[in-house]
C-alpha cells in the first residue's frame, strides 16, 4: 500500500472515531438534562412516595422476622444434618467392620470345608485302594485259580472239548 492511501485511511477512521465521541457527549448530555430534577418535582415525589413508605414499612419488619426465623430454622436444620451425617458416617464404619469381620470369618469356614473335603477324597481313594487290594483281586485269583483246576479236571476225565459257547461264556466270567 502506498503512503497517500495509508494516510486517506487513517483519515478516515479519524473522522469516524471523531464522530463516535461527538455522539457519546450529546448522549451523556441528554442523560445529565433528563437526570436533573427540579426542586417542585423532587417535593412531588416525596409527597407521592411518602405515604407508600409508611404502608411498606409493616412488610419490611415482618419479613425482616421472617429472615430471622429462616435463619434460626436454617442453622437448627443444618445442626440436625451434621448430626445425622456424623451418626451415619458411625455406623457406615461400623457395618464395614462387621463385613469384614464376616469375610474373614468366611473365608475360615471356606478353607476349612476345603481341609475336610480333601480329607474326605483321601480316604475315600484310599478305602477303594484297599478294597481292590483286599477283596476284588483276590477273587479275580480265586476265580483263575478255580478256572484252572476246572480245565484240569475237565482235560483229565477226557470229556470232548468245549464249545465255542461255553468257551465264550467262560472267557466273560473273567471279564
Amino acid at each position: 500500500m502506498d503512503p497517500r492511501t495509508a494516510v486517506y485511511w487513517m483519515i478516515g477512521f479519524t473522522s469516524v472515531a471523531t464522530a463516535c465521541l461527538l455522539f457519546q457527549v450529546i448522549l451523556l448530555f441528554v442523560l445529565a438534562r433528563a437526570s436533573w430534577v427540579t426542586k417542585k418535582q423532587t417535593a412531588e415525589l416525596v409527597a407521592r412516595v411518602g405515604p407508600l413508605v409508611d404502608k411498606i414499612e409493616p412488610f419490611v419488619d415482618a419479613s425482616q422476622a421472617v429472615v430471622e426465623d429462616v435463619r434460626r430454622y436454617a442453622a437448627e436444620i443444618s445442626s440436625k444434618t451434621n448430626d445425622l451425617l456424623d451418626i451415619s458416617r458411625k455406623q457406615l464404619v461400623r457395618v464395614d467392620d462387621v463385613m469384614g469381620e464376616a469375610a474373614s470369618r468366611t473365608r475360615a469356614q471356606m478353607d476349612r470345608i476345603e481341609m475336610v473335603m480333601d480329607d474326605t477324597v483321601n480316604r475315600f481313594q484310599e478305602t477303594t485302594t484297599l478294597l481292590q487290594n483286599s477283596i476284588v483281586r483276590p477273587v479275580k485269583q480265586i476265580n483263575a485259580v478255580t478256572a484252572g483246576i476246572r480245565a484240569a479236571l475237565s482235560y483229565m476225565a477226557g470229556s470232548r472239548r468245549a464249545t465255542v459257547e461255553q468257551a465264550t461264556h467262560d472267557e466273560e466270567m473273567f471279564i
